[in-house]
């Protein structure tokens, strides 16, 4: 089957309910364009250099999505054109975050990264971390940084009760937050959780977009 048709099936598959993020870490900008020029607009990247990279050789209509760890000192090469950030998962890369898109003028969408597996490899916020950063004065005044919603990994493993449970309470904190901090906010209405290998659980637990790669690019 080709990228293209996997693209397709897919989205026919998600049915408008999810937002398809295609993970297009590791993969040549060649592939990337080949996923463009099946209608795919929306790509996610690891790293910010390799997404640097794409960005200038790519169809500038592209929004690039970086999900992967993000160190603050990074946070300047894609401050200007980045579309969402996945994985924010403290206060000083927030300030960062709010601080580049200062400088390069532009309100920059993110999302909170939630600690949701069994793992301890895995990054993101508790629940209390999460209220502590939207209760501060400080986020309140930032004026550059749009938080729109959450994300989270769940555990790797074979246990589809124990990954949907951990979905299920990353919808709950959703949920929550929605009604405490953004009920008035449009743009809160991210919920960005399933890969590959579980979208599928992640989907019936009230995913609205879903990060996958392997199983459009094959394995990498």
């Amino acid at each position: 089957m080709s990228l293209a048709e996997r693209i397709r099936n897919l989205k026919e598959e998600l049915g408008g309910t999810a937002v398809l993020v295609a993970v297009s870490k590791t993969k040549p900008a060649s592939l990337v364009q080949e996923a463009y020029n099946a209608g795919q607009r929306v790509f996610g990247e690891n790293k910010v250099q390799e997404m640097v990279e794409k960005w200038e050789v790519l169809p500038k209509d592209i929004q690039w999505h970086l999900i992967g760890h993000l160190q603050s000192n990074k946070v300047k090469y894609i401050a200007s054109f980045v579309s969402l950030i996945h994985s924010v998962d403290s206060m000083k890369l927030l300030r960062e975050i709010n601080s580049q898109g200062e400088k390069a003028g532009r309100i920059i969408p993110c999302l909170l990264q939630f600690h949701i597996a069994q793992e301890d490899s895995k990054f993101g916020l508790s629940f209390q971390e999460a209220e502590d950063i939207l209760q501060s004065r400080e986020f309140v005044e930032m004026q550059y940084v749009s938080v729109n919603g959450l994300m989270g990994m769940a555990s790797f493993t074979d246990d589809e009760e124990q990954v949907r449970n951990e979905f299920r309470n990353l919808h709950n904190y959703f949920a929550i937050l929605k009604s405490n901090y953004f009920k008035y906010n449009p743009s809160f209405k991210i919920l960005s959780m399933g890969m590959s290998s579980d979208y599928k659980l992640a989907l019936e637990e009230g995913s609205t977009m879903i990060r996958v790669g392997s199983s459009l690019f094959g394995e990498r």
